[in-house]
């Protein structure tokens, strides 16, 4: 178990800052991805060491239950040999009572020392457990940064190329632009012209509206039928 919490103690340790650090630096997760393999590989470790021992803790408590009810026994039996005046058998049981009694110190040592150790792996699957979340959660971040840092290098070397095309061809791309700027003017003035057009047409109409009713109107006061 000690070298188990002795790898744990390392990575909970770890600088997640340097970490982060030297993945930026090679543009790769690779090294937090290798730092989580191990949190992770350890911390199922750590569980079943955690189980393990939580296991021999409840072991040892129920045998000194049972020895020191045995011990209890073995007390009363000594008195009850005593007072029926057998010496010999109040003596082997006297003798088997401190056998007993000195078993369930021991176990009870044991037990101590056991659930110290169950405790210190259940703190350190804890603290692992948070590692391992931070860790996923900087891993993340990462990936972000690292996408925009790619981002942000294809927009620098588009620019680039942008200016080494400004750089070499500024004529050609003139000419285009002329080019472009030429149809562009041309299919304005054309829009302006039908716009201009719709609207004598529409100024027409509407004016041969109003003067067909006008004389409509004075032909109806005159009496006189169309």
């Amino acid at each position: 178990m000690a070298s188990l919490l002795d790898k744990v103690s390392t990575l909970i340790s770890a600088n997640l800052h340097a970490l982060v650090d030297q993945a930026l630096k090679s543009n790769s997760p690779a090294v937090i991805d290798q730092y989580i393999r191990q949190v992770e590989n350890n911390l199922a470790d750590l569980e079943d060491a955690a189980a393990t021992v939580g296991g021999e803790v409840r072991t040892i408590k129920r045998k000194v239950h049972e020895y020191e009810q045995k011990a209890d026994e073995l007390d009363r039996g000594v008195d009850a040999f005593l007072m029926e005046g057998n010496n010999a058998y109040a003596s082997a049981a006297q003798a088997k009572l401190n056998s007993t009694q000195r078993l369930v110190e021991t176990y009870k040592e044991q037990a101590v020392r056991q659930e110290t150790e169950y405790q210190n792996l259940l703190s350190a699957k804890v603290k692992l457990e948070a590692r391992l979340q931070t860790m996923k959660q900087e891993r993340e971040e990462l990936v972000a940064l690292l996408e925009l840092a790619k981002s942000k290098e294809l927009t620098v070397k588009t620019m680039k190329g942008l200016d080494n095309l400004m750089g070499t061809g500024d004529s050609d791309i003139s000419r285009i632009a002329d080019s472009i700027r030429s149809r562009l003017d041309k299919a304005n003035v054309a829009s302006e012209m039908q716009a201009a057009r719709l609207d004598d047409e529409m100024d027409r109409v509407l004016e041969s509206t109003v003067i067909d009713g006008a004389l409509a109107e004075r032909r109806k006061k005159l009496g006189i039928e169309k």
